[in-house]
């Protein structure tokens, strides 16, 4: 089995975990503005309790979005760091694709429209398929009231405390997040697959191409 490791900082969440073989070490703690402050340590600590030292691992999976954008470019950012100095490969995760596999572990969700909370209301979403059907990967800003659930499709992500009564209803829901457990159960095929990239070639995925309102934008958005 090949080692990992595997980390997220995309919601406000910080995972991190390592497998070596089929022992897995992990951390999941608070994200956020903390990310930055906590995520090598914990790195650190999680290798050393594995046993493992930076150069043994297969490759680096780190999130790389649809997320924060303060949250994705430290992930990046980190990843890169990590694989220059120990040679290492890299493979950037879709996040949503890691929220899906993660519901898909805990709840046993086969189908599942993943969202993330994508703040300015609005919420990044994409379907996965667990049982070889077709799907739709590609990430898509919309409003809440916009997202659509096919036949079949469960709801799973971090976006219902916000926006539970503007999804879909009726349809099953599930909190989920993309965790670097869930990382590291997409990692083996992505790297059997050829996706690993050189750490210079690794990229945050953003979806949208700003992170605040003008003035008269919030100004036109406020009830009249």
């Amino acid at each position: 089995m090949p080692d990992f490791l595997a980390f997220d900082t995309s919601t406000e969440t910080l995972s991190i975990a390592v497998s070596r073989g089929d022992a897995v070490w992990w951390h999941d703690g608070p994200g956020g503005a903390q990310a930055s402050a906590t995520l090598i340590p914990q790195i650190q600590r999680l290798l050393a309790e594995a046993g493992l030292a930076l150069n043994q691992l297969d490759a680096i999976a780190f999130g790389c979005g649809p997320g924060s954008f303060t949250g994705l470019r430290t992930a990046c950012a980190v990843a890169q760091g990590l694989g220059f100095g120990a040679g290492v490969p890299l493979l950037p995760v879709d996040s949503l694709h890691a929220l899906a596999r993660d519901a898909h572990d805990r709840v046993g969700a086969s189908h599942v429209v993943a969202l993330l909370d994508a703040r300015m209301d609005q919420v990044y979403v994409a379907r996965y398929a667990f049982d070889g059907s077709a799907d739709d990967r590609t990430p898509r800003l919309l409003a809440p009231e916009a997202v659509t659930v096919p036949p079949g499709f469960a709801l799973a992500g971090n976006a219902f405390a916000a926006y539970g009564a503007r999804l879909p209803a009726g349809e099953a829901r599930h909190d989920a997040l993309p965790t670097a457990r869930a990382l590291l159960k997409l990692a083996p095929r992505l790297l059997e697959g050829g996706l690993a990239v050189a750490p210079q070639d690794a990229t945050p995925l953003y979806i949208r191409d700003k992170v605040a309102q003008t003035t008269a934008e919030r100004a036109l958005a406020k009830p009249s």
